[in-house]
């Protein structure tokens, strides 16, 4: 047959042709589509979907992003400054180059939405529920927001003058501007939650029963600076971190002196340091007992404030304090274990003040006379599952209950509780009868299987490093309360977005559709996807092989 060059070869295949023939029997396999379970996804304690928002913001649909995003977390503006993004840690990026920004296009997803005036749709129905929520921090406004959008009357009792907790109270502004943190807040309350701010619930029973409440939920924070003996002479200027971050939000500063030494290696003794700082102190030394790899506190606040002139005094403990302040050092080291031991080795240091951040604890007064508590080592017993205490209808979470103390945390106990109590208000349970029910468990679908690195096609992607978020210099930070960490603009941020590999979960990329040799792919329509055409797949799987993102499966045939 001869064939003009200049012409587009094709063959027309007649139905009667054995090339027509159907393939379906040639298998032994089959292609299946599959979604999975993104490392971000499984990551984040505040239970996003951030595969899913990620997706609307790389669109550049933004408003769509921050709803998707918003339906788990209220606070993307705050989260995007202080939550400590372990979501990247586990993402699959960072295997190729480097992980994706999720931390900043977060930010800049909560900061659109403040800039442009965007609200929470009001609740479409009331169920004459009333729920009390104990504390105006991240779980209980969580909580709050998460029981209000489902139509439930929320009353937040707050014991300090202002909303947002340890949020405003342990987070230094430099971290977090608090029109930032107000404005998130305020946007809860513009949904119709009640708060009600200088009004500390001294006992729980009576205030549930004298409000009428069917159900309450406590996230009482930990505000109480935990103490140590240091024996000391007369005059010597003991303080707490605690109490020195919060005077921070009034109009009267905490007078710490030029020199300032704070013991501890947390973040709080970090936050406290880095204050001190700005406040003026020539001085600001933290005194930890172990070695920088020990540290609790997360090392890029560590790098942060060795980069505005903060000094640790590593392997070191404080004995006691004497004259004018000075401070007696013992030098310190690891056995075997890593565990510090004494050395007999001391020096002296000068100190204007001496500030404890040697953790906090939580003020559980208001549960006195709660019948069926469980209350061991300083926090509440409640079920994993649900978060109820053992009073039926009394739920808690946040630093109240056995977890990590952090924002991120907290924001998903404070989700995670408003659905068992939504369940156990619609399953009709009484607020305080001890015979009520324990609450019903939310029916959800079971988790897909992890989408790990080994099925990503990443012959598909070309490198395209992490943005970097800008920083203000470390001259300018410790003479002034101004962010130190900016923010994106919409072009990194949509850059960033698009980083995104999509691990596990197809987004259309018509690989599967291009590639099939027996046109056995059926595209379905913009979002909706793909099918097979098993009449004409005959299993060959190069439809699995070239799927960047993993979401085909190959699966033997039944019989």
């Amino acid at each position: 047959m001869n064939h003009d060059a200049t012409k587009p070869f094709a063959i027309t295949l007649d139905p009667g042709s054995s090339l027509a023939n159907k393939t379906g029997t040639w298998r032994t396999q089959r292609p299946v589509y599959v979604d999975r379970l993104p490392p971000c996804n499984a990551q984040c304690p505040a239970g996003e979907d951030i595969q899913g928002w990620l997706f609307h913001a790389e669109g550049g649909d933004y408003e769509a992003a921050w709803r998707h995003l918003t339906r788990d977390n209220p606070f993307p503006a705050t989260m995007g400054r202080v939550c400590y993004h372990t979501c990247e840690g586990a993402c699959n990026r960072g295997k190729l180059d480097e992980a994706v920004g999720i931390n900043s296009v977060e930010r800049f997803l909560g900061d659109e939405a403040l800039k442009r005036g965007w609200r929470f749709d009001l609740p479409p129905l009331e169920t004459g529920k009333r729920v009390l929520v104990v504390g105006a921090g991240p779980s209980g406004m969580s909580a709050a927001y998460h029981l209000r959008r489902r139509g439930h009357r929320v009353t937040v009792m707050e014991a300090g003058p202002l909303m947002g907790g340890m949020m405003r109270f342990g987070i230094p502004q430099y971290r977090l501007p608090r029109d930032v943190l107000q404005a998130e807040m305020q946007r809860i309350v513009d949904l119709g939650v009640e708060v009600r701010l200088n009004s500390k619930v001294s006992a729980i029973e009576t205030e549930m029963t004298q409000g009428g409440f069917d159900a309450a939920f406590l996230a009482v924070g930990a505000h109480i600076g935990k103490r140590t003996t240091i024996p000391a002479k007369d005059g010597a200027r003991i303080l707490d971190a605690v109490s020195v971050l919060r005077s921070m939000e009034g109009e009267d500063k905490p007078m710490l002196g030029r020199r300032v030494v704070v013991y501890g290696g947390g973040n709080t003794a970090i936050d406290v340091a880095r204050t001190a700082k700005r406040l003026g102190a020539t001085e600001a030394i933290i005194v930890y007992r172990r070695t920088r790899e020990k540290m609790p506190a997360h090392d890029f606040e560590v790098e942060e404030a060795l980069q505005e002139g903060v000094m640790v005094k590593w392997l070191s403990t404080i004995k006691q304090q004497g004259e004018g302040g000075d401070l007696t050092i013992e030098k310190m080291t690891l056995d075997a274990k890593g565990n510090p031991q004494p050395t007999g080795e001391f020096e002296t240091l000068q100190a204007d003040s001496l500030v404890l951040a040697l953790g906090q604890d939580v003020d559980l007064g208001l549960l006195n006379g709660v019948p069926g508590l469980d209350v061991k080592d300083g926090v509440v017993q409640v079920d994993p599952a649900t978060l109820m205490t053992g009073r039926p209808g009394l739920f808690a979470g946040g630093d109240m209950v056995p977890a990590e103390r952090n924002v991120t945390v907290a924001v998903g106990h404070g989700k995670k509780a408003a659905l068992h109590i939504d369940a156990w208000l619609r399953a009709g349970a009484a607020s305080a009868s001890v015979a009520a029910p324990a609450p019903a468990v939310p029916t959800l679908p079971a988790k897909h299987a992890p989408a790990g690195f080994e099925r990503l096609n990443t012959w598909y992607y070309t490198d395209a490093p992490k943005t970097v978020r800008p920083q203000l210099d470390a001259a300018r930070r410790v003479s002034s309360f101004d962010e130190v960490q900016g923010g994106l603009n919409e072009e990194n941020a949509q850059f960033e977005a698009r980083r995104c590999l999509s691990c596990g979960n197809c987004f259309e990329c018509d690989n599967c559709y291009g590639v099939c040799p027996d046109n056995a792919v059926i595209k379905l329509g913009p979002g909706k996807r793909f099918e097979f055409n098993y009449e004409y797949c005959k299993g060959c799987g190069v439809c699995a092989a070239e799927c960047p993102c993993g979401a085909i499966d190959m699966v033997g045939e039944e019989g």
